[in-house]
């Protein structure tokens, strides 16, 4: 009977702990840039001015267009807590007093870590964040988060 009980808690733990696994699984996330951009690397500082839209030009005045995730994947919720300081909630909030005031619009959005690598690989002047694994030739790493 006893033996049951000591079954029972270590699977009601493992359930509980299941939905923290693909965080635990999450490799390491990085900024991109295409490799013709004129960078090899970026401050966290940069990073959240580019992202915020307080800046559209690099420090050696060579223009840069940020590319976002999807609200919800695992890579933008990394970028924004871990670099960018913010939740969710605070960046969409951020994003639609920005827009109403006409000072601006948001980084463009692509759905997942390949389809910015590939957005970011095909376009000069554009940067991107996503989880490492994905990272190939095609692109350089301008920024390690931490």
């Amino acid at each position: 009977m006893r033996k049951f009980f000591k079954t029972k808690t270590i699977t009601a733990v493992l359930l509980m702990l299941t939905p923290l696994a693909p965080c635990a699984s999450f490799a390491e996330l990085v900024v991109i840039a295409n490799r013709d951009l004129p960078i090899s690397s970026l401050t966290q500082e940069e990073i959240y001015r580019i992202y915020l839209g307080k800046t559209k030009f690099l420090s050696n005045g060579v223009k840069v267009i940020p590319v976002d995730q999807q609200s919800g994947s695992p890579s933008r919720d990394k970028f924004y807590s871990d670099v960018i300081k913010k939740s969710d909630t605070e960046i969409k909030s951020y994003w639609s007093r920005v827009i109403f005031t006409g000072q601006g619009y948001p980084p463009i959005q692509e759905s997942d870590d390949k389809a910015v690598r590939d957005l970011v690989a095909k376009n000069p002047n554009c940067m991107g964040y996503v989880d490492k694994s994905v990272v190939d030739g095609s692109v350089k790493i301008v920024y390690t988060a931490p």
